[in-house]
């Protein structure tokens, strides 16, 4: 059975590869500048920008390679419940002022939307997700922080 896609969620944006290692390496924890009171399910959003940088963290946390460039870009990848959102962790995977903290995380199948700051609520019906079926290069992000 294909998992289903709850439309009624709000989505949260995040860039690859911690989208991906929420689901393969054990993040437990996204890291943010900003606190919020939301707790509960929400959806994971990829956004475009791919951090070839980010790729050594997680491989120092997680022990664990990011595919790199396979990883897909721009749009759902799956679903977590948001438990809490703290200051301080235990968790190798905190390194923020603020860290919202995830349990229940489940990959869904790829669903290409176009992303939004904070919390967001995901438009399926725009030209962005009917136009981009499938993102197949992002962008990449060098060490230097400059858009390739």
């Amino acid at each position: 059975m294909t998992p289903y896609i709850d439309t009624e969620l709000k989505a949260l944006s995040i860039n690859q590869p911690w989208g991906w290692a929420i689901f393969h390496a054990g993040k437990d924890i996204e890291n943010r500048d900003w606190h919020t009171k939301f707790r509960g399910d929400f959806l994971i959003h990829v956004g475009l920008k791919y951090d070839l940088t980010d790729d050594d963290v997680i491989m120092d946390i997680g022990k664990v390679q990011p595919p790199g460039g396979e990883l897909r870009t721009g749009g759902i990848i799956g679903q977590a419940t948001l438990v809490d959102c703290v200051d301080k962790s235990d968790s190798p995977w905190f390194f923020g002022r603020y860290g919202f903290v995830l349990e229940n995380v489940k990959a869904l199948p790829f669903r290409p939307c176009k992303g939004q700051l904070g919390f967001f609520t995901p438009d399926y019906s725009s030209v962005y997700a009917k136009d981009k079926p499938k993102i197949d290069k992002p962008k990449i992000v060098s060490p230097q922080r400059v858009l390739i």
